[in-house]
C-alpha cells in the first residue's frame, strides 16, 4: 500500500508539469534563431546532406550541426511536424526539470525538492527558451547535468560521476562550442577542492566520449573544406568577442538578469547572498559558480538574455534558500509578508487594469490571448493575496508557487509563448489552401534576402511552404507556370505579361508570390 501510494506522489509530481512544458494547440517559429535551425533541418531531410548546415546552396560555417540534427533526427522519426521540431527541447527541457529536482536533494535535502524544478519552469527566461526550438535549453540542460555530477562526486570512487562529468564537456561543445569554457571556468573554485577529479582517467574517458560527436562530425565535414572546421568556428568566436550589433555595455546582465528571472529575481539574490556567508562547499556551486560565469560573461562583447540561462537552475535553488531565509528570518519575515501579499498583487491588479483599459486594442493579440494573458495576472495577483503571516513555511511555499504557476500555464496554452507568428501562419495556411499551390513546387529568389525583415519574413515563409523549391539567382530562373516568392517588383512590372501576382498580403510584404506565365 506504501509504495502505491509513493509511486502516485511520483506520478502526481510529473502531471504538475504538464501544462507548463506541453502546448495543446497550433504552433509556429519566430525566424531566429528557431526558424533558421528548423528550416537547415528540413535541408538535412530533403537533400540527404546530413554532414553540412545549409543556406540555401551555401554553406553555413559559423557553427555545428548539432540542433539541426537533432531536429532532422526527430522529424525522420516521428513524422515531418512542427510538434517534432520542438521535441529536443522539450525532452532536455524535462531532464532539467529532473537535474534541478536531483540537485536539490543533493544540496538541501528530499524535502521540497520538487519546489526547484517548478520555480525554475515559471521563470521567464527559462520559460520563454523551453518553448523555443534553438540549442540554449539542451546546452543549460548539459551543464547543469554537469553540475549534478560534480556534485554527486564525493570521493576517487565515484567513478560513474566523474566519467559523467568528463561526458557532457565535449556534448555541450557541440551544442554552443566555446562558451562551455565559460562554464568550465565559473567551476574552477569547485574544481580546486576536487582536484583529484582531473587526475582520474574516468575523467579523460568521459571527455573523450562527450567529444565523439563532435570528432565523427568534424571528419566528415572537412573534405569539402579549405580549412579544418575549427577554423571556421574560431572566426564566429572572434566576430563574437569583437565589437558588433549584440554588443552591450559590461552593466548589461546586472539588469537584464533580474528582468529576464521574474517573477524571483529578488529572492535569488537574496538566497545567493545567503549562500555566500555560509561556510559548506555548497557555496561553491550556489554563489560562486552562478557569480564568476555572470562576470565572465559580462566581460565578453556579446551579451544576450539566454547566456545566463545555463544557470538558471542554480538561481532556482537560490531561490529556494532565499524564500526560505526569508521566512525564518525575525528582522526580515514582516517586510517579506508585506511585500508579497499587498504590493506585489496590487502591483499586478492594477497592471492588469491599466492594460485591459488603455493598452488591450493598440497590442495585436487576440480575444484567447488577451482572455488567457488577463486571467493568468488575475489569478497571479490573487494567489498571492492569500499570504498570511500565520502560514506554514508549506502553505507560503504552496501559495508562493501557485500564482506564477497559473500564470504561465494560462501564457502557454493562450499561445503568445508557442504560436509567435499567428498572423503569418494564418496567411500561410490560406495560401497554402489556393488550387493553384497545392501540390505545386515553389521557389524562392534570393535576391530578395537584403535585409533582416525580408530574412525573417522568406525563413517564416519558406518553413510554411509545402513543397519549398530551390533558390533562384532571379526571377527570370523560372521556368513556365512555375511558382516563386520574390520581392522583386521592377521586373514584373517591366515584364507584365511574363508574371502573375499570386498573392500579396501586409502581413507577407515584401514578399509576393508570383506564377510564370
Amino acid at each position: 500500500m506504501l509504495n502505491r501510494i509513493s509511486k502516485f506522489k511520483y506520478l502526481l509530481k510529473l502531471i504538475i508539469f504538464i501544462p507548463l512544458i506541453f502546448y495543446f494547440g497550433k504552433r509556429s517559429y519566430i525566424a531566429f534563431d528557431e526558424g533558421f535551425y528548423a528550416l537547415q533541418a528540413r535541408w538535412i531531410l530533403e537533400k540527404g546532406n546530413w554532414t553540412i548546415p545549409l543556406w540555401w546552396d551555401e554553406y553555413v560555417l559559423d557553427r555545428t550541426i548539432g540542433l539541426q540534427f537533432l531536429i532532422a533526427k526527430s522529424q525522420d522519426f516521428f513524422g515531418r511536424n512542427i510538434f517534432s521540431a520542438y521535441l529536443p527541447t522539450t525532452v532536455a527541457s524535462i531532464l532539467m526539470l529532473f537535474t534541478t529536482y536531483k540537485l536539490h536533494e543533493e544540496l538541501f535535502n528530499k524535502k521540497y525538492a520538487i519546489i526547484s524544478p517548478l520555480i525554475l519552469a515559471t521563470t521567464y527566461l527559462w520559460f520563454d527558451y523551453s518553448h523555443l526550438a534553438t540549442q540554449d535549453i539542451i546546452y543549460s540542460c548539459l551543464v547543469t547535468f554537469g553540475v549534478l555530477a560534480l556534485v554527486k562526486i564525493k570521493s576517487k570512487n565515484n567513478k560513474f560521476y566523474i566519467l559523467l562529468f568528463g561526458i557532457w564537456i565535449g556534448l555541450a561543445f557541440m551544442m554552443k562550442t566555446f562558451l562551455v569554457f565559460v562554464s568550465l571556468i565559473s567551476l574552477v573554485p569547485y574544481l580546486f577542492i576536487k582536484k583529484n577529479l582531473l587526475l582520474s582517467k574516468f575523467f579523460w574517458v568521459g571527455l573523450l566520449i562527450g567529444f565523439i560527436p563532435f570528432l565523427f562530425w568534424t571528419f566528415s565535414i572537412n573534405p569539402y573544406l579549405d580549412k579544418n572546421i575549427i577554423f571556421y568556428l574560431v572566426e564566429k568566436f572572434n566576430f563574437l568577442s569583437s565589437k558588433n550589433t549584440f554588443t552591450n555595455p559590461f552593466y548589461y546582465y546586472f539588469w537584464n538578469l533580474p528582468v529576464t528571472f521574474l517573477p524571483w529575481s529578488f529572492f535569488a539574490i537574496i538566497g545567493a547572498i545567503y549562500n555566500i556567508t555560509q561556510s559548506k562547499e555548497d557555496k561553491y556551486i550556489l554563489a560562486f559558480f552562478p557569480l564568476i560565469l555572470v562576470a565572465t560573461l559580462s566581460i565578453f562583447s556579446t551579451k544576450t538574455p539566454y547566456y545566463p540561462l545555463q544557470i538558471s537552475s542554480i538561481f532556482s535553488l537560490n531561490t529556494y534558500a532565499g524564500i526560505k531565509y526569508l521566512f525564518n528570518s525575525k528582522r526580515y519575515k514582516q517586510i517579506f509578508l508585506f511585500i508579497t501579499s499587498k504590493i506585489i498583487p496590487l502591483f499586478i491588479f492594477a497592471l492588469t487594469f491599466t492594460y485591459y483599459f488603455f493598452f488591450k486594442d493598440a497590442i495585436n493579440f487576440n480575444t484567447k490571448e488577451n482572455t488567457f494573458m488577463i486571467l493568468g495576472l488575475l489569478s497571479f495577483s490573487l494567489s498571492w493575496s492569500f499570504i498570511r503571516h500565520k502560514n506554514s513555511f508549506k502553505e507560503i511555499l504552496i501559495t508562493l508557487i501557485l500564482g506564477p504557476y497559473l500564470f504561465t500555464s494560462l501564457i502557454l496554452q493562450s499561445g503568445l509563448f508557442t504560436d509567435r507568428s499567428r498572423e503569418l501562419r494564418e496567411k500561410m495556411e490560406y495560401v497554402s489552401s489556393l488550387d493553384l499551390v497545392k501540390n505545386q513546387t515553389i521557389m524562392v529568389d534570393k535576391n530578395g534576402i537584403n535585409n533582416s525583415l525580408a530574412q525573417s519574413k522568406i525563413i517564416r515563409i519558406s518553413l510554411s511552404t509545402p513543397k519549398l523549391g530551390v533558390g533562384l539567382g532571379s526571377i527570370n530562373q523560372l521556368k513556365k507556370s512555375e511558382l516563386a516568392w520574390t520581392t522583386d517588383l521592377k521586373t514584373i512590372k517591366n515584364n507584365d505579361d511574363s508574371y502573375e501576382v499570386i498573392y500579396e498580403n501586409d502581413v507577407l510584404n515584401p514578399w509576393k508570390l508570383i506564377l510564370k506565365k
